[in-house]
């Protein structure tokens, strides 16, 4: 095998142009998957981190059929405190959880006493919140000292769209009115404690409230609450933490729903979309090295068919000559591919010296790609497989000729 490499090798540059040409190709093609790889890959797990670790946590829990209804902010599709104590005991059963946050959800009404607009409000326990939604400390533009405790009673995170519509500042008293599930109204006053940087766009309206404030607001007695938010130590085990979860709380009397963050929102479809472009790069590659090996080994054997047939004459078996062009297309991939990996990963490194800056929608997104290891491997099995494809036919052709006609070839 080794002399039939040695021999590939010194084919392949006998005709230096040519080959130096077709594997620039290919490794352009490589380089080309590599970056595209690394770059989507970084991207799409830093929009995830954002929507996971500011908005809505790894996983969520709510009451079964909540989520039909989530539009409307329903305050009757709640979990009771015997219900949630349910579901406390199920998270803490389950060791791969890392923290969880109860949250109580209803739109109301924010006043400045001149003007007044609709709102978007979470309320939560701060502690809670900032274990399970670790950067959400990031969203807020305010200088918080004790990032466990960046909300207190009586004071509001109000969204940066509704500070600039309603002029309001830093301090200023507002006042919250709400509905509660029995129809009745109900306000209170709050203090502006920071302001929310959007993730969802310029028609974000959420704010944060405490759910002390909430329960007095909505008159309710005991914290009746709308989802529980969730995040897991290990991302990668989501899959297996939401099977976990569905059985265990299916055990539970009243019935309970499981999402994770892709049902719950829509840059799911964008990451989607993601994981099909870096398949079409793909194809795009799988193309390059089908037509170039083709090319080169077809050209290969039109070229050398005197000589075919005198290593037939001298009885080389025909089984030979295959293997032979066979190892030389291999070869011809082997060699584009490291040039590729090599330049791939040179580039990707690059780019790591400098992190790359720019929004995406209302987000913030620097792009630090990793060397994509997962992607190389793919892109050099596929360069591998395809080069051997791509010589079957020529080399098959080679090896079929008759010693005769061969050397008759003019």
């Amino acid at each position: 095998m080794i002399n039939l490499i040695k021999i590939a090798v010194r084919n392949l540059f006998r005709y230096k142009r040519r080959t130096i040409l077709t594997s620039s190709l290919i490794a352009f093609g490589v380089v080309l998957v590599i970056v595209f790889g690394g770059l989507a890959i970084s991207f799409k797990t830093q929009m995830v981190g954002i929507i996971t670790n500011t908005s809505l946590g790894d996983l969520q829990i709510h009451k079964k059929g909540y989520v039909e209804s989530i539009d409307n902010l329903p305050l009757n599709i709640s979990l009771s405190d015997s219900e949630y104590a349910d579901v406390e005991r199920a998270l803490n059963a389950i060791p791969e959880i890392a923290a969880f946050s109860p949250r109580i959800k209803f739109g109301a009404m924010i006043s400045n006493y001149i003007q007044s607009s609709n709102i978007r409000l979470t309320a939560i326990y701060p502690d809670l919140e900032s274990n399970t939604l670790p950067d959400l400390i990031k969203r807020i533009k305010s200088d918080i000292q004790d990032k466990k405790n960046f909300l207190k009673r009586g004071e509001i995170l109000v969204p940066e769209n509704l500070m600039k519509g309603l002029s309001l500042k830093l301090g200023d008293e507002i006042v919250l009115i709400a509905t509660n599930k029995d129809g009745s109204v109900n306000g209170i006053p709050v203090r502006i404690a920071a302001m929310m940087e959007n993730v969802l766009g310029p028609s974000g309206k959420d704010g944060f409230i405490h759910i002390d404030d909430a329960m007095t607001l909505l008159r309710m007695e005991k914290p009746e609450i709308i989802e529980v938010a969730i995040k897991l130590k290990q991302f990668d085990q989501l899959g297996k933490v939401t099977e976990n979860l569905k059985k265990s709380l299916s055990k539970q009397s009243t019935q309970k729903e499981v999402h994770t963050w892709e049902q719950l929102s829509p840059f799911a479809s964008i990451a989607r979309i993601v994981d099909l472009l870096i398949l079409v790069v793909k194809f795009i590659l799988i193309s390059i090295v089908l037509v170039s090996v083709l090319n080169i080994m077809t050209m290969s054997v039109y070229e050398r068919i005197s000589e075919i047939g005198t290593i037939a004459a001298i009885g080389t078996r025909p089984s030979r000559i295959l293997t032979m062009f066979l190892v030389e297309g291999f070869t011809m991939g082997l060699l584009s591919n490291i040039i590729g990996v090599i330049v791939g990963v040179g580039v990707l490194l690059l780019m790591n010296t400098s992190s790359i800056n720019f929004t995406f929608g209302q987000m913030n997104v620097v792009l630090s790609p990793d060397v994509p290891t997962r992607e190389i491997i793919l892109t050099t099995l596929i360069v591998m497989l395809v080069s051997v494809f791509a010589s079957l036919q020529p080399a098959y052709k080679a090896s079929r000729m008759e010693p005769v006609d061969a050397l008759g070839h003019v």
